[in-house]
Protein backbone atom coordinates (compact mmCIF):
# COMPACT_ATOMS: atom_id res chain seq x y z
CA UNK A 1 0.00 0.00 0.00
CA UNK A 2 1.53 3.47 -1.15
CA UNK A 3 2.13 5.99 1.37
CA UNK A 4 0.36 9.40 1.23
CA UNK A 5 2.79 12.73 1.34
CA UNK A 6 2.62 15.89 0.75
CA UNK A 7 5.57 17.22 -0.92
CA UNK A 8 6.36 21.08 -0.76
CA UNK A 9 8.85 22.24 -3.42
CA UNK A 10 9.51 25.29 -1.82
CA UNK A 11 11.17 28.41 -3.76
CA UNK A 12 14.94 29.59 -4.30
CA UNK A 13 17.13 26.27 -4.83
CA UNK A 14 13.68 24.31 -3.15
CA UNK A 15 12.07 22.73 -6.31
CA UNK A 16 15.86 21.42 -7.29
CA UNK A 17 16.04 19.56 -3.72
CA UNK A 18 12.90 18.80 -3.81
CA UNK A 19 13.19 16.98 -6.76
CA UNK A 20 16.23 15.48 -5.46
CA UNK A 21 14.68 14.30 -2.34
CA UNK A 22 12.12 12.53 -4.36
CA UNK A 23 14.23 11.06 -6.75
CA UNK A 24 16.50 9.23 -3.95
CA UNK A 25 13.04 8.24 -1.63
CA UNK A 26 11.61 6.89 -4.69
CA UNK A 27 14.96 4.82 -5.62
CA UNK A 28 14.37 3.01 -2.58
CA UNK A 29 11.34 1.26 -3.65
CA UNK A 30 8.97 2.50 -1.42
CA UNK A 31 5.57 3.41 -2.87
CA UNK A 32 4.78 6.72 -2.26
CA UNK A 33 1.57 9.13 -3.70
CA UNK A 34 2.96 12.68 -3.60
CA UNK A 35 0.82 15.49 -3.28
CA UNK A 36 2.80 18.34 -4.90
CA UNK A 37 2.04 21.70 -3.51
CA UNK A 38 3.83 24.89 -3.87
CA UNK A 39 4.79 27.41 -0.98
CA UNK A 40 6.90 30.56 -0.97
CA UNK A 41 7.59 33.73 -2.87
CA UNK A 42 6.51 32.60 -6.26
CA UNK A 43 2.95 31.52 -4.76
CA UNK A 44 2.80 34.57 -2.80
CA UNK A 45 2.98 37.03 -5.77
CA UNK A 46 -0.14 34.70 -7.80
CA UNK A 47 -2.03 34.10 -4.90
CA UNK A 48 -1.60 36.79 -1.97
CA UNK A 49 -0.46 34.53 0.12
CA UNK A 50 3.25 32.35 0.46
CA UNK A 51 1.04 29.37 2.52
CA UNK A 52 -2.19 28.98 0.36
CA UNK A 53 -4.97 27.34 2.10
CA UNK A 54 -4.83 24.02 -0.50
CA UNK A 55 -1.12 23.62 0.61
CA UNK A 56 -2.44 23.12 4.38
CA UNK A 57 -5.49 20.93 3.58
CA UNK A 58 -2.85 18.77 1.88
CA UNK A 59 -1.02 18.87 5.04
CA UNK A 60 -3.71 17.91 7.34
CA UNK A 61 -4.88 15.37 5.00
CA UNK A 62 -1.54 13.20 4.35
CA UNK A 63 -0.32 14.14 7.84
CA UNK A 64 3.16 13.57 6.55
CA UNK A 65 5.13 16.43 4.41
CA UNK A 66 8.69 16.18 2.92
CA UNK A 67 8.95 20.45 2.34
CA UNK A 68 12.04 22.33 0.76
CA UNK A 69 13.05 25.20 1.87
CA UNK A 70 10.91 28.39 1.52
CA UNK A 71 11.95 32.15 2.18
CA UNK A 72 10.08 33.86 5.05
CA UNK A 73 8.37 36.85 2.92
CA UNK A 74 8.46 40.49 4.39
CA UNK A 75 5.95 42.82 4.89
CA UNK A 76 3.22 40.04 5.42
CA UNK A 77 1.33 38.45 8.36
CA UNK A 78 3.45 35.58 8.86
CA UNK A 79 6.34 35.68 10.80
CA UNK A 80 7.97 32.87 9.38
CA UNK A 81 6.32 29.98 7.97
CA UNK A 82 8.46 27.42 9.38
CA UNK A 83 6.97 28.32 12.70
CA UNK A 84 3.54 29.27 11.27
CA UNK A 85 3.17 25.32 10.09
CA UNK A 86 4.22 23.93 13.76
CA UNK A 87 2.18 25.82 15.73
CA UNK A 88 -1.12 25.16 13.65
CA UNK A 89 -0.47 21.69 13.18
CA UNK A 90 0.91 21.44 16.55
CA UNK A 91 4.34 20.04 15.89
CA UNK A 92 5.99 20.37 19.41
CA UNK A 93 9.08 18.29 18.81
CA UNK A 94 11.94 19.31 16.83
CA UNK A 95 14.06 16.51 15.83
CA UNK A 96 17.77 17.33 14.14
CA UNK A 97 20.13 14.67 13.93
CA UNK A 98 23.80 15.56 13.67
CA UNK A 99 26.32 12.70 12.45
CA UNK A 100 29.51 13.22 10.79
CA UNK A 101 30.11 10.86 7.57
CA UNK A 102 33.58 9.52 6.75
CA UNK A 103 34.45 12.24 3.90
CA UNK A 104 32.72 15.41 5.29
CA UNK A 105 35.10 18.36 6.01
CA UNK A 106 35.12 19.15 9.99
CA UNK A 107 37.42 20.55 11.97
CA UNK A 108 36.94 17.69 14.24
CA UNK A 109 38.59 15.49 12.02
CA UNK A 110 37.86 11.75 13.10
CA UNK A 111 35.80 12.43 15.79
CA UNK A 112 32.71 10.41 16.26
CA UNK A 113 29.92 12.73 16.56
CA UNK A 114 26.68 11.30 16.02
CA UNK A 115 24.20 12.98 18.71
CA UNK A 116 20.53 14.19 18.51
CA UNK A 117 18.95 17.22 18.89
CA UNK A 118 15.42 17.33 20.66
CA UNK A 119 14.03 20.87 20.67
CA UNK A 120 10.66 22.04 21.89
CA UNK A 121 8.55 23.73 19.25
CA UNK A 122 5.87 25.57 20.59
CA UNK A 123 6.25 27.22 24.02
CA UNK A 124 9.65 29.47 25.38
CA UNK A 125 10.44 33.12 24.15
CA UNK A 126 9.63 31.67 20.82
CA UNK A 127 5.92 31.62 21.31
CA UNK A 128 6.17 35.71 20.83
CA UNK A 129 4.79 37.34 23.62
CA UNK A 130 6.64 40.49 22.95
CA UNK A 131 5.95 44.44 24.15
CA UNK A 132 7.36 46.71 22.14
CA UNK A 133 9.10 49.10 23.62
CA UNK A 134 7.19 53.17 23.86
CA UNK A 135 3.87 51.22 23.63
CA UNK A 136 1.38 52.68 26.43
CA UNK A 137 0.65 49.02 27.06
CA UNK A 138 4.16 48.05 27.77
CA UNK A 139 4.98 50.94 30.52
CA UNK A 140 1.78 49.54 31.86
CA UNK A 141 3.31 46.04 32.01
CA UNK A 142 6.31 47.26 33.59
CA UNK A 143 4.28 49.00 36.03
CA UNK A 144 2.70 46.19 37.37
CA UNK A 145 5.56 44.50 37.01
CA UNK A 146 7.48 46.65 39.26
CA UNK A 147 4.94 46.29 41.65
CA UNK A 148 3.91 43.00 41.87
CA UNK A 149 7.60 42.19 42.36
CA UNK A 150 9.93 45.09 43.80
CA UNK A 151 12.77 42.88 44.66
CA UNK A 152 12.96 42.15 40.87
CA UNK A 153 12.43 45.72 39.46
CA UNK A 154 12.78 46.66 35.33
CA UNK A 155 15.10 49.13 36.55
CA UNK A 156 15.40 50.56 33.17
CA UNK A 157 13.19 53.31 31.97
CA UNK A 158 9.53 52.44 30.99
CA UNK A 159 9.91 54.27 27.66
CA UNK A 160 12.93 53.00 26.27
CA UNK A 161 12.41 49.04 27.17
CA UNK A 162 11.46 45.90 25.33
CA UNK A 163 10.07 42.77 27.22
CA UNK A 164 9.38 39.51 26.06
CA UNK A 165 7.93 36.45 28.19
CA UNK A 166 8.97 33.32 28.45
CA UNK A 167 6.21 30.76 29.63
CA UNK A 168 7.84 27.18 29.89
CA UNK A 169 5.13 24.76 31.28
CA UNK A 170 4.90 21.46 33.15
CA UNK A 171 2.88 19.82 30.76
CA UNK A 172 4.94 21.05 27.76
CA UNK A 173 8.40 20.15 28.70
CA UNK A 174 6.86 16.89 30.51
CA UNK A 175 5.76 16.29 26.67
CA UNK A 176 9.01 17.46 25.12
CA UNK A 177 11.36 15.12 27.66
CA UNK A 178 9.30 12.13 27.01
CA UNK A 179 9.68 12.18 23.47
CA UNK A 180 13.40 12.23 23.61
CA UNK A 181 13.34 9.04 26.03
CA UNK A 182 10.92 7.56 23.71
CA UNK A 183 13.25 8.50 20.86
CA UNK A 184 16.32 7.07 22.69
CA UNK A 185 15.05 3.52 23.52
CA UNK A 186 12.90 3.27 19.95
CA UNK A 187 16.15 3.67 18.31
CA UNK A 188 18.73 2.10 20.73
CA UNK A 189 20.16 5.50 22.27
CA UNK A 190 22.07 4.87 25.50
CA UNK A 191 22.06 8.44 27.28
CA UNK A 192 19.01 11.94 27.52
CA UNK A 193 20.84 15.28 28.43
CA UNK A 194 18.31 17.98 29.51
CA UNK A 195 19.72 21.22 28.71
CA UNK A 196 18.99 24.62 30.82
CA UNK A 197 19.96 27.27 32.75
CA UNK A 198 18.00 26.97 35.93
CA UNK A 199 20.60 27.97 38.03
CA UNK A 200 19.15 31.56 37.66
CA UNK A 201 16.05 30.96 35.80
CA UNK A 202 14.86 28.76 38.55
CA UNK A 203 11.15 29.35 37.78
CA UNK A 204 11.04 28.22 34.23
CA UNK A 205 14.19 26.48 33.01
CA UNK A 206 13.39 25.20 37.26
CA UNK A 207 10.51 23.86 36.02
CA UNK A 208 11.87 22.56 33.03
CA UNK A 209 14.46 20.59 34.64
CA UNK A 210 12.34 19.13 37.49
CA UNK A 211 9.89 17.78 34.88
CA UNK A 212 12.47 16.37 32.93
CA UNK A 213 14.53 14.64 36.26
CA UNK A 214 10.58 13.64 37.17
CA UNK A 215 9.98 11.57 33.88
CA UNK A 216 13.73 10.35 34.07
CA UNK A 217 12.51 8.23 37.04
CA UNK A 218 10.21 6.42 34.65
CA UNK A 219 12.80 5.61 32.02
CA UNK A 220 15.41 3.49 34.27
CA UNK A 221 17.13 1.83 30.92
CA UNK A 222 18.42 5.26 29.95
CA UNK A 223 21.17 7.09 31.44
CA UNK A 224 19.37 10.55 32.70
CA UNK A 225 21.83 13.92 32.98
CA UNK A 226 21.65 17.66 33.11
CA UNK A 227 24.04 20.46 31.66
CA UNK A 228 23.88 24.36 32.01
CA UNK A 229 22.91 25.48 28.40
CA UNK A 230 26.51 27.72 28.53
CA UNK A 231 28.96 24.29 29.58
CA UNK A 232 26.95 22.41 27.01
CA UNK A 233 27.90 24.56 24.38
CA UNK A 234 31.91 24.44 25.82
CA UNK A 235 31.14 20.55 26.07
CA UNK A 236 29.98 19.89 22.50
CA UNK A 237 33.15 21.73 21.26
CA UNK A 238 35.58 20.01 23.19
CA UNK A 239 34.28 16.58 23.51
CA UNK A 240 30.92 15.82 21.44
CA UNK A 241 31.17 12.26 21.28
CA UNK A 242 30.18 11.91 24.95
CA UNK A 243 26.55 13.01 24.07
CA UNK A 244 23.95 11.38 22.69
CA UNK A 245 20.27 12.63 22.87
CA UNK A 246 20.40 16.32 24.03
CA UNK A 247 16.20 17.94 24.90
CA UNK A 248 16.24 21.48 24.99
CA UNK A 249 13.96 24.36 25.42
CA UNK A 250 12.72 26.00 21.99
CA UNK A 251 15.51 28.82 22.41
CA UNK A 252 18.66 26.72 23.28
CA UNK A 253 17.40 24.16 21.49
CA UNK A 254 17.07 26.46 18.08
CA UNK A 255 20.83 27.66 19.02
CA UNK A 256 22.55 24.34 19.49
CA UNK A 257 20.79 22.55 16.78
CA UNK A 258 23.11 25.06 14.57
CA UNK A 259 26.27 24.65 16.69
CA UNK A 260 26.09 21.16 16.41
CA UNK A 261 25.59 20.92 13.10
CA UNK A 262 29.09 22.76 12.85
CA UNK A 263 30.61 19.68 14.39
CA UNK A 264 29.03 17.19 10.95
CA UNK A 265 30.03 19.86 7.93
CA UNK A 266 27.20 22.70 8.11
CA UNK A 267 23.71 22.63 7.72
CA UNK A 268 23.67 21.20 4.21
CA UNK A 269 24.18 18.10 6.69
CA UNK A 270 21.43 18.81 8.79
CA UNK A 271 18.20 16.89 8.42
CA UNK A 272 14.95 17.87 10.27
CA UNK A 273 11.85 16.97 11.41
CA UNK A 274 8.98 18.45 13.07
CA UNK A 275 6.31 16.12 14.89
CA UNK A 276 3.13 16.24 16.68
CA UNK A 277 0.43 13.84 17.39
CA UNK A 278 -1.46 14.34 14.39
CA UNK A 279 1.55 14.10 11.88
CA UNK A 280 4.81 15.42 10.96
CA UNK A 281 6.55 17.82 8.26
CA UNK A 282 10.22 17.20 7.12
CA UNK A 283 12.37 19.46 6.01
CA UNK A 284 16.46 20.45 5.11
CA UNK A 285 17.63 23.15 8.10
CA UNK A 286 19.01 25.46 5.90
CA UNK A 287 17.49 28.67 3.61
CA UNK A 288 16.17 28.77 0.28
CA UNK A 289 19.31 30.44 -1.05
CA UNK A 290 17.53 32.64 -3.93
CA UNK A 291 20.86 33.84 -5.19
CA UNK A 292 21.36 30.02 -6.41
CA UNK A 293 17.98 29.51 -8.01
CA UNK A 294 18.61 27.37 -11.13
CA UNK A 295 22.35 26.72 -10.82
CA UNK A 296 22.06 22.93 -10.12
CA UNK A 297 24.85 23.58 -7.51
CA UNK A 298 23.24 23.44 -4.07
CA UNK A 299 23.91 20.61 -1.82
CA UNK A 300 21.39 18.22 -1.35
CA UNK A 301 21.80 16.10 1.43
CA UNK A 302 19.88 17.59 4.39
CA UNK A 303 16.92 17.26 2.30
CA UNK A 304 17.70 13.93 0.94
CA UNK A 305 18.77 13.10 5.32
CA UNK A 306 15.35 14.46 5.77
CA UNK A 307 13.37 11.81 3.39
CA UNK A 308 15.27 9.11 4.84
CA UNK A 309 13.77 10.93 8.23
CA UNK A 310 10.53 10.50 7.05
CA UNK A 311 10.97 7.33 6.06
CA UNK A 312 11.98 5.87 9.38
CA UNK A 313 8.44 7.98 9.94
CA UNK A 314 6.70 5.66 7.92
CA UNK A 315 8.20 2.85 9.42
CA UNK A 316 10.17 1.81 6.34
CA UNK A 317 13.00 1.39 8.48
CA UNK A 318 15.16 -1.04 6.02
CA UNK A 319 14.41 1.23 3.30
CA UNK A 320 15.68 4.48 5.55
CA UNK A 321 18.56 2.37 6.40
CA UNK A 322 19.09 1.65 2.77
CA UNK A 323 19.08 5.55 1.61
CA UNK A 324 21.74 6.71 4.79
CA UNK A 325 24.12 3.95 3.56
CA UNK A 326 23.79 5.28 0.04
CA UNK A 327 24.77 8.73 0.91
CA UNK A 328 27.23 8.21 3.40
CA UNK A 329 29.03 5.68 0.29
CA UNK A 330 28.65 8.78 -1.76
CA UNK A 331 30.00 11.22 0.34
CA UNK A 332 32.90 8.56 1.39
CA UNK A 333 34.02 8.60 -1.99
CA UNK A 334 34.20 12.29 -2.72
CA UNK A 335 33.61 12.01 -6.35
CA UNK A 336 29.91 12.47 -7.30
CA UNK A 337 29.58 15.58 -4.45
CA UNK A 338 28.84 19.61 -4.85
CA UNK A 339 31.35 21.97 -4.60
CA UNK A 340 30.67 22.55 -0.97
CA UNK A 341 31.99 19.19 -0.27
CA UNK A 342 35.29 19.28 -2.51
CA UNK A 343 38.55 20.11 -0.23
CA UNK A 344 38.55 23.25 -2.78
CA UNK A 345 35.52 24.67 -3.84
CA UNK A 346 36.67 25.79 -6.86
CA UNK A 347 37.45 22.05 -7.86
CA UNK A 348 36.42 21.47 -11.24
CA UNK A 349 35.36 17.89 -10.85
CA UNK A 350 32.45 18.91 -8.06
CA UNK A 351 29.08 17.66 -9.45
CA UNK A 352 25.36 19.15 -9.42
CA UNK A 353 22.31 18.50 -6.94
CA UNK A 354 21.10 16.16 -9.74
CA UNK A 355 24.43 14.50 -10.13
CA UNK A 356 24.74 14.05 -6.78
CA UNK A 357 21.28 12.69 -6.40
CA UNK A 358 21.96 10.53 -9.70
CA UNK A 359 25.11 8.94 -7.85
CA UNK A 360 23.03 7.87 -4.50
CA UNK A 361 20.48 6.40 -6.40
CA UNK A 362 23.05 4.10 -8.00
CA UNK A 363 24.02 3.13 -4.66
CA UNK A 364 20.73 2.15 -3.79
Amino acid sequence: MAHEVTLITGDGVGPELAAAARQCVEATGVKINWDVQEAGLDVMERCGSPLPDAVMESVRRTRCTLKAPITTPVGTGFRSINVHLRQTLGLFACLRPCKHYPGVRTFFGSTPVDLVIVRENTEDLYAGIEFEAGKPETAELIDYLNKISPQRRIKSGRGETGVSIKPLSVSGSERIVRFAFDYARENGRKKVTAVHKANIMKHSDGLYLHTARKVAEEYSDIEFEDRIVDNMCMQLVQKPELYDVLVLPNLYGDILSDLSAGLVGGLGMAPGANIGPDGAVFEATHGSAPKYKGMNKVNPTALILSGMLMLRYLKETEAADRLERAVAAVIAEGKDVTYDMKPDRDDPTAVGTREMADAICRKL
